[in-house]
């Protein structure tokens, strides 16, 4: 009998693994098979320069949806990312053309990032306004910052002779593009981040149970400023491969569904909206997935008005996955996270 008694126990571990590990091989075979497909069907799939242009892409929506899944770990959703992103380089750039050195107006643009974070995480955590609308707004005033303080125009770009800085973005290492590397380098250090070290356990504890969060001991508050900060300045390095790749800033990009293909790789990828969940795994297969998604109907030449709709038919199908396979519980609900 005591045999007997422990397998009802088991079993649903072993469940709750299958299906973690299902949606996940689903996505790498749905990415697999769209790519064998796209490099069958179209002609200029395979050609170089989309396969750059591809890469790039990739490592820019790769590093924005790092900083996403941090945040959404944690319990929370960062919508100013894209905004952060684009105001804090077009900043960094437009000090450069005024004569201070690139390395100064970079600075100003990290210490610009890493402000408007604190200053949301502040309104987060303390005066606890629920994150979807506290970074909305936040998202909001950034870009009117940045359109009618920062900068006159919506594109600006890069001095001229900043070769070492257009190299991110065009040159290339061992034969591999170097966002891939930067995107590479800064995945690894944030896996090591989340898994390793007591910070990173933190923010896991603080989106499975903010409550029991709080009574460990674990200093909540904080917490949930610094995985914004982390967000933010994902979001940064993000910004520096766009303006290296294009040697320029557009700020129009605000007004792009880029954060809607950001919210799709963490969903698709497997990172639970209720938090506590996932990690930097999740974010590359989800990223490879949406990637191959948009390129392949950028080339289809499909209209921006079915792009958009094929993207939130997904994401909708993404978010009812997760409600499924992540349901919400009392004290989610209570949060009022999202």
């Amino acid at each position: 009998m005591a045999a007997s008694d422990t397998i009802p126990k088991q079993a649903p571990r072993r469940s709750l693994r299958h299906i973690a590990l299902t949606q996940e091989l689903i996505v790498v075979a749905v990415s697999v098979v769209l790519f064998v497909f796209f490099a069958v069907a179209l002609d200029g799939f395979l050609s170089s320069g989309n396969i750059l242009n591809f890469i790039r892409n990739v490592a820019i929506l790769g590093m924005l949806s790092l900083g996403m899944a941090v945040v959404v770990i944690g319990r929370g959703v960062d919508l100013s990312l894209i905004a952060v992103m684009a105001v804090s380089m077009t900043l960094a750039i437009v000090l450069a053309n005024k004569g201070y050195s690139f390395p100064m107006a970079l600075a100003a643009g990290l210490l610009f990032v890493v402000a408007v974070a604190v200053v949301m995480g502040f309104l987060i955590a303390y005066v606890e306004i629920p994150a979807i609308f506290a970074t909305l707004a936040v998202s909001a005033i950034v870009y009117g910052m940045g359109r009618g303080v920062i900068a006159t125009l919506d594109v600006n770009n890069v001095p001229d002779g900043l070769d070492w800085f257009i190299y991110l973005g065009r040159g290339s290492l061992l034969g591999i593009p170097m966002p891939i590397w930067i995107f590479a380098v800064t995945a690894l250090l944030l896996s090591l981040f989340l898994r390793k070290t007591g910070l990173g356990r933190f923010i896991y504890a603080i989106g499975d149970n903010i409550s029991t969060a709080r009574i460990t001991g674990i200093p909540v508050r904080p917490m949930i400023i610094l995985q914004y900060v982390i967000a933010a300045v994902m979001a940064f390095l993000a910004g520096c491969v766009t303006a290296a790749s294009i040697a320029s800033m557009n700020m129009r990009m605000v007004n792009s569904t880029l954060i809607y293909d950001v919210l799709l790789v963490v969903i698709l990828g497997g990172i639970g909206l209720t938090g506590g969940r996932g990690g930097v795994r999740n974010v590359l297969v989800g990223t490879v997935l949406i990637g191959l998604l948009l390129n392949g109907m950028t080339i289809l030449d499909i209209s921006f008005i079915v792009q958009n709709l094929v993207k939130s038919t997904v994401l909708l199908c993404a978010l009812i996955v997760d409600a499924i396979l992540n349901p919400r519980d009392e004290q989610t609900s209570q949060q009022g996270d999202i």
